[in-house]
């Protein structure tokens, strides 16, 4: 196999990043959903004080998350791509 090939077809591939991509928004919707419910607004009109920074550490957590679970279902589901 050359260098250039991969393992896995383009259509396998082109699903892990729809999914990757669908599932960051998910998870940094819910990753805000959870810091406005604890009182923690990313984009407050206070600036940038700890509370605003801790819900952009969510919203980053979320969509880390949600980047995670589709790696570990296209893991499951076709292998591990090289690379």
């Amino acid at each position: 196999m050359s260098p250039q090939q991969s393992p896995h077809p383009v259509g396998q591939l082109l699903k892990l990043g729809v999914a990757q991509a669908v599932l960051f928004v998910a998870g940094a919707l819910l990753g805000r959903w959870i810091g406005l419910q604890l009182g923690l607004d990313a984009f407050g009109p206070n600036g940038y004080g700890n509370r605003e920074i801790f819900g952009i550490v969510l919203i980053g957590i979320g969509g880390g998350g949600g980047v995670q679970l589709a790696r570990a279902w296209y893991d499951r589901k076709y292998g591990k791509p090289k690379g």
